[in-house]
């Protein structure tokens, strides 16, 4: 029997219903339903997202996930048969936040889907955020000051596009450029424009097909007191004004002329 057989069946015995019953809410015979059931024959994909939407589970964790080892109703829900995401509270009924480190950085991309994973992640409490679904990600490089390496960044799980503001900063989890911190620079219908706020790295265009995830900053947590220069635009622009007048004084010092 496949994973998938196995999972509709503990579905169907978990919230006692007979075979019968969830073939005529399939619309289909029971003989062909119980050939899903004992793996004897495979379901096509219409039928794969009516059983997902019987039990309202996605089709990822149908497929991919052994149900029998998660609480199916911790898990948050999001509409389209999507992925769902496990929310897990402490002793006092907060909601514990999964810190993704750069230990186990490099596998979220394979199990940002899978209950088991998250599970496995280190967890903290952050009572004071309020209600929504937050996750801890990693800082990497410079692009993002003050925030430096070893700092994270705690995001608001983000469910579409729709959502998403200019000029805002977010972590983005994407099939082309991993996992990324940064702020959105143009938002288009078919792909988001990132910016760093060190200038010193161009901003870029993702599609919007690839993005996987999207939280949006709500707190940071650094792992450093080292002070940090901000080059504010009005700081540079002194700087170029001062560069122009001490040019100006070495000319004159000179004979030179414009």
């Amino acid at each position: 029997m496949s994973l998938f057989s196995d999972n509709i069946r503990a579905l169907r015995v978990k919230h006692k219903i007979s075979q019968e019953k969830v073939a005529e809410s399939l619309m289909i015979t029971r003989g062909r339903y119980v050939k899903y059931e004992d793996g004897t024959s495979e379901a096509p994909y219409e039928i794969l997202k009516k059983i997902g939407q019987y039990y309202q589970i996605s089709i990822d964790l149908l497929l991919s996930v052994d149900v029998r080892k998660i609480e199916v109703t911790d898990l948050l829900k999001l509409e389209n048969n999507r992925l769902i995401l496990p929310i897990q509270v402490d002793q006092m009924g907060e909601n514990r936040i999964e810190v993704v480190t750069q230990k186990v950085k490099a596998g979220y991309l394979n199990g940002y889907a899978d209950p088991e994973y998250i599970e496995q992640l280190q967890q903290i409490s952050l009572p004071f955020l309020g209600v929504g679904k937050y996750r801890g990600f990693p800082v990497e490089g410079d692009s993002m000051p003050p925030h430096q390496d070893g700092d994270i960044i705690v995001g608001r799980y983000v469910e579409g596009l729709g959502e998403v503001l200019d000029g805002k900063t977010y972590i983005f989890i994407t099939r082309s450029e991993g996992m990324v911190y940064k702020r959105l620079n143009k938002n288009n219908k078919n792909a988001l424009v990132l910016a760093s706020d060190n200038y010193f790295y161009p901003p870029y265009e993702v599609k919007a097909s690839h993005i996987l995830e999207i939280w949006e900053y709500q707190c940071s947590i650094a792992r450093s007191d080292k002070r940090t220069e901000a080059l504010e635009s009005d700081t540079i622009k002194n700087m170029f004004v001062e560069l122009k007048k001490d040019l100006a004084e070495v000319k004159n010092s000179i004979g030179l002329t414009n």
